[in-house]
């Protein structure tokens, strides 16, 4: 399988450095979803140097700040899903930056805690809602120039 982190469509390319790229997610839970990725293929959190591990949480900033600025969300829910049996699908480690908005769900109390119930992802199942959450072209050209397009 070729892999979509280190071979990402230049359309989702948001930043790129020596270490890190910041992408757009290709199934948006929310408008805005972010990724962080390591450029080094790896898997595990543990394969991670210590100024990879810096790097993500830099980069993790750096969207949400980005973020903020474009699109201005209300709240952030931030995570990585380390290991198949924790829900993580594609074989290189990511973490996930979700925009999240007052009002845009019944109910936000419990946040990543919800991972652990045994529900099927609806943002997957419904196709229609992670289309309809992705970025307009004029959302994501706003992005763009919020992050510089700073490629290195």
């Amino acid at each position: 399988m070729k892999c979509p982190f280190c071979n990402p469509n230049e359309e989702a390319v948001l930043y790129e450095d020596g270490l890190i790229r910041i992408l757009l997610d290709s199934y948006p839970a929310s408008r805005g979803h972010l990724l962080v990725v390591p450029r080094r293929h790896v898997e595990s959190w543990w394969e991670l140097s210590g100024e990879e591990k810096a790097a993500l949480i830099r980069g993790m900033e750096l969207a949400m700040e980005k973020l903020k600025e474009v699109l201005k969300p209300d709240a952030f829910n931030v995570g990585m899903n380390l290991g198949r049996e924790a829900g993580q699908t594609v074989p290189h480690l990511h973490l996930h930056v979700i925009p999240r908005w007052k009002g845009d769900c019944a109910h936000p109390r419990g946040g990543v805690r919800k991972a652990v119930l045994d529900l099927e992802d609806e943002n997957l199942s419904l196709k229609e809602r992670w289309v309809k959450n992705r970025l307009s072209g004029e959302e994501v050209e706003r992005l763009r120039e919020a992050f510089g397009q700073h490629f290195e």
